[in-house]
């Protein structure tokens, strides 16, 4: 599969899509099975483990800042922890490097471990790889696409070029859109290693495409934030309602993208994505 770098532009409208949570139904297991209970494991938090998994889920999963790289959102849960349960030694320099890393990435923080003056990175990158050898162990029944993506996405290639834009880890969104039979309405993927989102649809809008020529399809405020910054439009798949979500963009949105008429739309779909996140 194509990357970012070799990328080249085929047609005049470009899908961008995010794959946990959006196209692929994978977001809430990866969380309740392997990020909260690996961070529970690698910080020994056992002995307050049921109110700390339960807020590690509300910041990635059921509010504003669903989505969030693992890093932010680990550097969250171990503020709050530091703050109501025990001390995290070195988090500082983790909340740091959270904060200002251009890439967020097991190979980024690697190369900043020679210069770490307390254990927190190192401690977030066995964490890290913890997380992907406990997602890559989920059986592969459990990791599958949202009713009606599939579908979406072959209606979204035939109108534009389509390209993954996910902060996963590459090699797990390749296996799982490969065996999933999504990758045929793929052009590129943009994931983890390739950059932030925003900075990823930047980079795919320099292939040559008008920002009103382009969409980000989305279930997390950051993705419709790294829209917003590139000036192009998103379209929400709304949590716990994403197969209607998906079928409406088959029988609406991409209508509205090609059509030139994405604006008012697109401007009812944002206040209905915020009011089901609770904002």
């Amino acid at each position: 599969m194509t990357d970012l770098q070799h990328f080249v532009k085929n047609r005049e409208y470009l899908v961008c899509v995010d794959s946990d949570g959006c196209a692929m139904d994978t977001m809430d297991i990866k969380h309740f099975r392997c990020f909260g209970p690996c961070m529970v494991e690698e910080w020994g938090l056992e002995e307050w483990a049921q109110p700390i998994l339960a807020r590690w889920n509300e910041i990635n999963l059921y509010t504003m800042t669903r989505g969030v790289n693992r890093f932010k959102g680990l550097a969250m849960a171990l503020d709050e922890i530091n703050a109501q349960y025990t001390a995290v030694e070195g988090l500082d320099e983790l909340k740091a490097w959270a904060a200002s890393a251009p890439e967020l990435s097991n190979g980024a923080l690697e190369k900043a471990l020679p210069a770490a003056q307390g254990p927190c990175l190192a401690k977030a990158l066995s964490w890290s790889k913890k997380v992907n050898a406990a997602i890559n162990a989920l059986p592969e029944s459990e990791k599958k696409p949202f009713d009606g993506a599939a579908a979406g996405l072959a209606a979204a290639h035939t109108a534009a070029d389509v390209a993954v834009v996910s902060s996963a880890n590459r090699e797990a969104v390749e296996e799982e859109w490969a065996r999933c039979g999504l990758l045929g309405s793929v052009d590129v993927l943009c994931c983890q290693d390739a950059g932030s989102k925003a900075a990823c649809i930047a980079q795919l809008k320099a292939k040559g495409y008008a920002p009103d020529h382009i969409l980000m399809v989305g279930d997390a405020p950051g993705d419709k934030a790294a829209a917003e910054k590139n000036g192009v439009w998103f379209y929400p798949i709304l949590v716990r309602h994403e197969a209607e979500s998906w079928a409406e963009l088959v029988s609406t949105a991409l209508a509205r993208l090609t059509s030139g008429a994405y604006a008012p739309y697109g401007e009812t779909l944002a206040e209905k994505f915020l009011a089901n996140l609770g904002e």
